[in-house]
């Protein structure tokens, strides 16, 4: 008997190790699944009281720009589904938009919070960033010219082609890994890749299915075929800064509601459906598309281009005029400081240098988007104007400022009203080529969002779906400030030469 209490008890001591073992590995299963949250980046957002969404408005039904009562705003189903994020957070949802190949930079360098744009969440992108859970999963289709119907049906009838795509887009490592027979040709937004489409400069355009539907629908002589391409992602997720363990399961609890309530077919996507129909009657879609009902988008973008403009011609000119005598100081110190900034700056492309404005020194500090594009391209004039200057004043004879010298006048004064005024003649044609071109050049803000004369134009398309009257629009009026720039500087350049 004793005996058999004895094995019974050993019996019952196995189990009950059985039983805390099963306990611990539920215990590590469940700490698995949810991972610790020791960061403190929801205390932040909930601390500042809003949460910044990175998007690429271009992209529609996900987020795209609709004109409503002659104000841009960002609509699209993404948008919503930031909205139900930050409302669950209890904080205000702010939209910064950018060129989708930037917006990866922009999360890891603090000038956004979160990543909602159509992005697939891929192995490749998670080593980078962290993903939440897909919120939605669409296929893949190319777009093609309606006249072209009968020659392609999937990406294997494009060998020998070329098929188009978004800059840093799924579909353009699709087209790498699997239509390798194809030429790929990528651009920063779908409106001009559309356009590419419409003028032959390719012969598809992979995009997602649900865009491709969209701009089917919305655009003449355009049609979408299935892809063939064979996908290894999660579907569109959330993307946050690598760590953001908090944020990441703060929008997982939303997305979670998001599928069950499947709020993103019974309540966003119609909603971005209907932001998409332009009008009832084609009465009313040609009225609503016309270039005239834009008028206050071209004129905002040109307030921007001339502010920017203005602001960094001041800048440059006086930045510019103090490297000049730098570089010609006697001082080695200051000689070489000047001479390594200028080759330097006009070494290197203003695209670079605006975007590590932006975002390398945004990891110090966070300066915003219209101020970062202004001391870029105040900066990179400032080069070329002290080269402008440099050159004026080693035009003019050594004996002027012999002659000044001789009659007692200080090195100050020699320049300043016996040297300068002389160079300023020699030089004001080639300051006048210098502002002009500032004024071109500036158009490079639009790749961070500032909404300049470009920026506005790439609303306008994407908005009307018409690629080429806003080009020609833009063009016309950076003709008109251009010009109007060159023949004040011509007047000031007689009256200069009269005097």
């Amino acid at each position: 008997m004793n005996k058999e209490l004895k094995w019974f008890k050993k019996i019952l001591a196995m189990f009950a190790a059985l039983l805390l073992l099963v306990g611990c590995v539920n215990n590590v299963a469940e700490a698995a699944q949810t991972p610790k949250t020791t960061d403190n980046y929801l205390q932040k957002v909930k601390q500042k009281g809003e949460i910044v969404m990175g998007t690429s408005p271009d992209f529609p039904p996900y987020e795209f720009i609709k004109n409503i009562n002659g104000k841009s705003h960002v609509v699209g189903m993404d948008i919503e589904v930031g909205k139900k994020i930050a409302h669950d957070m209890g904080v205000k949802l702010v939209v910064k938009t950018m060129d989708f190949d930037s917006l990866l930079v922009a999360l890891e360098t603090g000038k956004v919070d979160m990543v909602i744009s159509g992005m697939d969440a891929t192995p490749k992108r998670a080593q980078s960033v962290a993903f939440s859970h897909g919120y939605y999963k669409s296929g893949q289709d190319l777009l093609i010219r309606t006249a072209d119907a009968s020659k392609y049906h999937d990406y294997h009838s494009f060998a020998g082609k070329t098929i188009g795509a978004q800059t840093g887009s799924l579909q353009a490592n699709l087209i790498k890994e699997q239509a390798k027979k194809t030429t790929l040709k990528t651009m920063d937004k779908d409106s001009d890749l559309i356009l590419g489409l419409q003028t032959k400069k390719f012969d598809a355009v992979a995009v997602d299915t649900a865009t491709a539907a969209a701009f089917a629908k919305n655009t003449t002589g355009i049609k979408a075929i299935p892809s063939g391409f064979k996908i290894d992602s999660g579907g569109s997720a959330v993307a946050f800064h690598k760590g953001a363990q908090s944020l990441v399961n703060a929008a997982n609890k939303s997305i979670a509601e998001i599928k069950a309530k499947d709020l993103i077919n019974k309540k966003y996507l119609p909603k971005a459906g209907k932001y998409l129909e332009s009008g009832k009657s084609k009465a009313a879609v040609k009225a609503s598309n016309s270039m005239w009902a834009y008028k206050d988008f071209f004129v905002a973008g040109v307030l921007y281009t001339l502010f920017i403009s203005a602001i960094s011609v001041f800048f440059g000119f006086l930045l510019g005029m103090l490297l000049a005598f730098m570089r010609l100081s006697h001082n080695k110190v200051a000689h070489s400081i000047a001479t390594a900034y200028i080759e330097f700056i006009r070494g290197t492309p203003l695209m670079v240098q605006l975007l590590f404005i932006y975002f390398g020194l945004g990891v110090i500090v966070n300066i915003p988007a219209l101020l970062s594009g202004i001391i870029a391209v105040s900066l990179n004039s400032a080069a070329y104007v002290a080269e402008v200057i440099r050159s004026g004043i080693n035009s003019i004879a050594e004996g002027q400022t012999e002659a000044a010298r001789s009659l007692g006048m200080s090195r100050t004064k020699t320049m300043r009203y016996v040297i300068m005024p002389q160079a300023m003649k020699n030089i004001w044609p080639a300051l006048g080529n210098e502002f002009v071109s500032l004024i071109k050049e500036s158009s490079i803000v639009s790749v961070i969002g500032v909404k300049d004369l470009i920026y506005q134009s790439r609303i306008v398309q994407a908005d009307t779906y018409r690629g080429v009257m806003p080009l020609v629009i833009t063009m016309i009026l950076y003709f008109i400030i251009t010009f109007s720039l060159s023949s004040l500087m011509k007047i000031v350049e007689r009256k200069m030469n009269h005097d």
